[in-house]
Formats: structure tokens, C-alpha cells, sequence
């Protein structure tokens, strides 16, 4: 991208600018209520949503944050290892495999397949006062797909849109999972946290292992959000820290009601997010609450993903396609998606969180 180095600048309304960030290539999008940071050097990260009336931020970051994948290696790489040692928690596009480590016709995929190291091309789209939007742009290297994504902040809106495309630029057939990694933790995740759902959503328990202290499968067979009939549990309650980790897939989703909020109803506060459930008809439910005592977590968590995904479950793309969720792409074929995420503030939005 040729830089405009006399691009209008401005300390109100809208804005945009572009940084380095630990050596990182980083887009700031910015309005009266939101900052929005973005990791366009290292697979699009959004690694910062601060509510600037209170400073606080939305996204959870790892103990290790942020680490630029050029110049931090694995000292024993593996495909699980790859994204892990390099992972700050936050919000990455997944892309064309999710979940665990997976071979598909001839290609192996790292844990959450290929593009959350991978630096993404950047163009500047809006620049005005009342409304600001980077398009970021990459190619699988793997896989023979390209993915486009735009994201615009109006002015004095306390919420951001998405709009992306992915398009198989080949003469053959092609499969791929798409997924958002969107993850939420302290300060703004606390027990007794509340997830809301549309009515009449299943919940199917996993079948892979997630980590140490994990509660497993639940046993039951699917059930109706949000209670786990074997043990009783609300999964709409976050627990106490020190509760056994788990991921569960949701599904039930139609486009008209593909939303999820997650409130603090001490203060009202929170974070709705809205997709196109004609491409992501499931939500992936990954939960750590400090039980995982081993590798990678080693009990720092408090934390949870709410992830749009186009299938499940996580054990990779060889499964998805064996059980028919995984996006079938036609030679050429372009399909379209988009994403909005609003803060809530419900009562009293002055206090302190």
C-alpha cells in the first residue's frame, strides 16, 4: 500500500490512523465512544475495544499479550503450539480450518488454520468526520481463497460494523470452516456475567478433549440452552474462577435472530453482537476459568469465547466436511458476510464498572 502521508488528520469525530505496535503494522479506528485497535500485520487482530466514557475494554488479553510472530518463535513448534505461543487472546478471523490441527486433500492446517500470523494488505476506504473504514485484504497460502474484510466506526456510535467476502479463486471445488474468535475476560467478565441467546437454541456438547481441567463432554446428548440437564449448570451464568473449563456449540440460529449479548447486571453493562447466520449458523461456547493447570493456561485464565463459526465441531476441516457444516465453495464462488457489535448500557451508565 503506498502510504498518504497527507491525509486529513483530525481530534474529533471519526478518525483513523496507523502505528506500529511492537513491530506490528496496527490500525486505530476511533469516534466519541470507541477505540478500536487492529492488528493488520498479524491476521487482523482486533486487540483493543475500549468504551472510552469508562475506559473499558471489551477484549481479554493473554498473560503474554501481544507478540509479534516475526520476531517471537516457538521454542518447540507444533501445530498447536503455532497459534498458541503467538496468541493474545482478543479477536482473530479463522480461516479455512477451525478448532484442532487438521490434514484435508494434501494440506495440513495448524490449530485454527492459517491466517491469524499472516500480515494482511490495508487500504483506507472512508477518512471523514462522520464516518471512518479500513479494507483489509490476504490470500490463503494453503488453500486458494481470498478474504476481504472492511470495517466501519461512524461517528458518535458506540458500535462498529464488519462486512467481508471470501472468494475461491480456483477452477476446483473447495471447503473451508470461517469462524470469528472473539473472546471476553476481566475487567469487564466477572462472575455472575450473563450470556442471552434468541429462544429455542441447542446446545451440543463436545466430543474432542479441550485441555487440562477440562469438564469434558457433558454426557447428555444435546439440550435446550441454557441448562446442562446431566449437572444442572446454567451455562448462561459465568461461575466462580476455579470452575472446570469446556466448549460447547450452539446452534438454532436463523438469520433474522443471529445475536448474542453478554451483560454485567450489576452495572448494566455489556456488548451485543449481530451476524449473517446464513454463513455462520453456529456459535462456538469456549470457557476457562483458571481449572486449566497445564500448558498453555497454567490457571491465569478468567475468560470466555463466544464465536461465530460456519461449522463444527472443533476438531478441524476433515471433520466439517464429513459432517457436512464446512462451507462448500464452488470453482469461482463468492460468498459474503457481515458482523455488527454495539456496547450496552442498560440503567446507570455513569458508574464506574
Amino acid at each position: 500500500m503506498t502510504e498518504r502521508l497527507y491525509r486529513p488528520q483530525r481530534n474529533w469525530g471519526a478518525r483513523i490512523r496507523e502505528m506500529t505496535y511492537l513491530g506490528i503494522r496496527t490500525v486505530i479506528l476511533e469516534n466519541q465512544h470507541l477505540r478500536i485497535g487492529i492488528l493488520a500485520g498479524k491476521g487482523t487482530d482486533i486487540v483493543e475495544l475500549n468504551y472510552k466514557p469508562l475506559d473499558l475494554d471489551f477484549v481479554w488479553l493473554t498473560p503474554g499479550g501481544v507478540r509479534n510472530p516475526v520476531t517471537f518463535a516457538s521454542t518447540a513448534p507444533d501445530a498447536r503450539a503455532i497459534f498458541r505461543d503467538n496468541y493474545p487472546g482478543a479477536w482473530q478471523e479463522i480461516f479455512p480450518s477451525g478448532g484442532n490441527p487438521s490434514s484435508f486433500e494434501g494440506a495440513n492446517y495448524n490449530q485454527h488454520g492459517e491466517l491469524f500470523n499472516v500480515p494482511w494488505d490495508v487500504a483506507i476506504v472512508e477518512d471523514t468526520e462522520d464516518l471512518v473504514a479500513a479494507r483489509f485484504t490476504v490470500r490463503t497460502r494453503k488453500s486458494p481463497f481470498l478474504l476481504e474484510k472492511t470495517i466501519r466506526l461512524p461517528a458518535g456510535e458506540a458500535g462498529f460494523q464488519i462486512q467481508e467476502r471470501i472468494v475461491n479463486e480456483s477452477p476446483a471445488t473447495t471447503n473451508a470452516m470461517w469462524g470469528h474468535h472473539i473472546t471476553f475476560g476481566q475487567p469487564f467478565l466477572k462472575p455472575g456475567s450473563r450470556i442471552r441467546l434468541p429462544d429455542g437454541i441447542t446446545v451440543v456438547p463436545p466430543t474432542e478433549d479441550v485441555s487440562s481441567g477440562s469438564c469434558g463432554a457433558s454426557g447428555a446428548g444435546t439440550f435446550t440452552w441454557p441448562i446442562d440437564p446431566r449437572s444442572g449448570v446454567d451455562l448462561s451464568v459465568i461461575p466462580d474462577r476455579g470452575t472446570p473449563s469446556g466448549v460447547h456449540y450452539l446452534a438454532g440460529f436463523r438469520n433474522s435472530e443471529a445475536w448474542y449479548e453478554l451483560v454485567d447486571p450489576e452495572t448494566g453493562i455489556g456488548a451485543r453482537i449481530e451476524w449473517d447466520a446464513d454463513v455462520m449458523p453456529y456459535l462456538w461456547y469456549w470457557r476457562e476459568f483458571g481449572a486449566s493447570t497445564g500448558y498453555p493456561w497454567y490457571g491465569r485464565n478468567f475468560n470466555i469465547g463466544l464465536e461465530p463459526f460456519s461449522s463444527m465441531p472443533g476438531s478441524g476441516l476433515a471433520e466439517a466436511v464429513a459432517n457436512e457444516t464446512a462451507l462448500r465453495m464452488q470453482p469461482f464462488q463468492e460468498r459474503a458476510f457481515w458482523l455488527t457489535l454495539s456496547i450496552l448500557l442498560e440503567g446507570d451508565s455513569t458508574r464506574s464498572p
